[in-house]
This record gives C-alpha cells, sequence and structure tokens, in this order.
C-alpha cells in the first residue's frame, strides 16, 4: 500500500508531528511518500531513510512583524491561499495516477482531497481563533466546507475533558465527516531520565520575522545570566554558527532524539505555545514557560488556558525577559498532568484494515 503523507509549512510543528504517523505507517509495511518543501525535507530526512521525497510547494504565508496587522494580513492572503489549494489539489490529481497513491494523510493542507482515493485530513483546528465571534463562526464555516470533503477526520488531542486543545479540538459543532481523536502526537519514546545538564533549553520555533524577534530578545540576556542555557534556533538548514561560552551552548537545529534527549536534560523548556510542541512538554512531563507568537490566536489561547490549569507557565513576548522569568516561575506552582496518549499503532491498523478489507 502506497501512502502520501504532506504537512503543512506553517512552522516545523506539522512535519514534525507527522514523524510518529509515518513510524505506524512503515511499521504497517506501507510504502511511504511525503510531500513537503526543503526545509520540512531536511527535518524529516533525519528521521527516516527508507521514505521517497516529492517536492509540494507550500502556502508561502507571509507575517507581519507587527501582531495587531496579523490577522488583516492574513485575510489579505486568503485568496493567495485559496489558489495555492487548487494548484496542490490539481497537483495531487496527477501525483495518485503517477505514484500509484492508495491513501492521502493531509495534515491541514486543504487542497489534497481527491474522488480516487482516500483521504484523510489532520487538524487540532476544529475552530479556528478569531478576535470577534462573527468571524470565528464565519471562518469555521469555510473551514468544515474543505474539511468535509476528506474521508476522515483526524484530530491529535484526547477525547475527554481532560484534553489539551479546549475549544479548538472540542467545538459544539462537528464536521460531517466520521472524526476520530487520534490521541498526543509525540515523535518522542521513553527513555531513562538523564542527568540535568541544562537549567534552561530555549526552542525557537515558527514562522519569520517573529521567530528572529524572540531570538534577539533572548541573544540580549543570555550571556549575562550565571545559568546553564541550550538554545536551539530551530534552523535546519542554517550553516551560520552562533558564538557560544562554557554557559552558553546554542545549535541551528537537532534531530528528534537529540531534542529529546536536551529536553530531559533540562530543568525548564522555554518554546512558542505551537501545539506541536505543547504536546511534546506534557508528554514528557517537562515544566516549561511558553511564548505564544504574537498575533497567533490559537497560541495565545492555549498560553491562557494552559497556565490557568497550571500546565505551564506563559508570558507574552511584550513583557518577555529571561532575568524576570528565571524569577517568576520560583513561584509558579506547576500541576503537570498525567495524559494518557492512547495507541496510534493500534488505530492506524485498525484504520488501514477496515478501509482496504
Amino acid at each position: 500500500m502506497t501512502v502520501l503523507i504532506a504537512p503543512l509549512d506553517w512552522g516545523l510543528g506539522h512535519a514534525t508531528r507527522c514523524i510518529p504517523i509515518i513510524k505506524v505507517l512503515l511499521l504497517n509495511n506501507c510504502k511511504v511518500i511525503i510531500a513537503c518543501n526543503k526545509q520540512q525535507q531536511k527535518l524529516l530526512e533525519l528521521e527516516f531513510t527508507d521514505v521517497t521525497f516529492l517536492f509540494l510547494e507550500g502556502y508561502n504565508i507571509t507575517y507581519s512583524s507587527n501582531p495587531k496587522l496579523l490577522p488583516l494580513s492574513i485575510l489579505r492572503q486568503l485568496g493567495n491561499i485559496r489558489k495555492a489549494i487548487k494548484i496542490e489539489h490539481l497537483w495531487l490529481d496527477k501525483a495518485i495516477e503517477k505514484h500509484a497513491i492508495d491513501l492521502v494523510i493531509s495534515d491541514n493542507r486543504y487542497g489534497l482531497y481527491s474522488n480516487k482515493v482516500p483521504c484523510v485530513f489532520i487538524t487540532h483546528q476544529l475552530t479556528i481563533k478569531a478576535p470577534f465571534l462573527f468571524v470565528e463562526k464565519w471562518l469555521q464555516q469555510i473551514n468544515y466546507q474543505f474539511i468535509n470533503r476528506f474521508t476522515a477526520c483526524w484530530v491529535p488531542d484526547l477525547a475527554g475533558k481532560n484534553n489539551i486543545a479546549g475549544v479548538l479540538s472540542h467545538p459544539k459543532k462537528m464536521p460531517k465527516i466520521p472524526v476520530n481523536y487520534i490521541g498526543l502526537l509525540t515523535r518522542f519514546e521513553a527513555i531513562k531520565t538523564p542527568e540535568i545538564k541544562y537549567d534552561f533549553c530555549i526552542v525557537l520555533s515558527g514562522p519569520e520575522p517573529q521567530r528572529t524577534i524572540l531570538e534577539k530578545l533572548i541573544l540580549k540576556d543570555i550571556y549575562l545570566l550565571k545559568v546553564k542555557i541550550l538554545l536551539v534556533r530551530g534552523k535546519p538548514l542554517c550553516q551560520e554558527n552562533l558564538k557560544t561560552c562554557s554557559k552558553v551552548e546554542i545549535k541551528n537545529h537537532l534531530a528528534g532524539n537529540e531534542l529529546q534527549q536536551a529536553f530531559q536534560q533540562s530543568n525548564y523548556i522555554i518554546s512558542r505555545s505551537g501545539y506541536t510542541t505543547v504536546m511534546e512538554l506534557l508528554s514528557l512531563q517537562k515544566k516549561s514557560i511558553l511564548i505564544p507568537t504574537p498575533g497567533q490566536t490559537e497560541q495565545e489561547y492555549l498560553g491562557k488556558k494552559l497556565m490557568k490549569q497550571g500546565w505551564c507557565y506563559t508570558v507574552s513576548q511584550k513583557e518577555f525577559s529571561l532575568k524576570k522569568v528565571i524569577v517568576e516561575i520560583k513561584k509558579f506552582d506547576y500541576q503537570l498532568p498525567q495524559l494518557e496518549a492512547g495507541s496510534l499503532q493500534d488505530f492506524i491498523g485498525q484504520f488501514l484494515k477496515q478501509l482496504f478489507k
């Protein structure tokens, strides 16, 4: 069986959370084809040697450096996004014939549906948060128009009340197609907890220019503090090496197993409140400091929700200071949850069996 899997090019989180799915597909003797851009391919090549890569242009959304203008900036690009969706839909039609594809798994790529083969849509955002309720309802209507073109929808979250994404993944109104909550998607596997090596592991990610803006904020303080820090820049294609010292270690990128080790060797993790990162940190039960990407309503919602539950400490980028955070977290009462990940292998195995019996 040949399976095409394609992650959205919104940061690296969508590609990252596809890793456990790809592993299970390979265990089920599937031939896996990954459609992605060059940066995503660089990340996934570190994890897999036995898959085929096809280049697929992303939505190439540009982001304003002013967070207040981000929603307006995205709205202005809706025409280009719709055009990209049409292009990838036509691309898929040809790819199915050329590569004899039996199943398509699309992580938030709306154009990768077909009436020729079963197509699965992955999202944790059945509700897309917006500044105004009427805009939220309008976005959900558009969201469902696309989702309902697929065979099934997989939601990477837990089905019960003890979930991560809250109203994002558990809306009052559901799509018409079958929706399955497939548990947490994490590339990390249980290992013996190593000795603590760092006080803080800082992981940068997400779209530009906000990734660079946060990096500059961190670099301003990082060499002045008397704590041991590992900074992972989230730039897999970058060849430039930043200055290090005895207390500061800097990496452009780490493969999944290296990043897991870095997380487990650190007392605290500082990162964006991207959903994939949040899933991974909670699965490892690590204390985190989350900095939502300014203007990204989903990340801002997650950060507030999880801090209220005691699952993380959240601070806005505008108010962020590494020196200040080090003081504040000592007073914060973390209440890390015990979350059952569920068996992705059992779910996908059963899904494939029912689909092609």
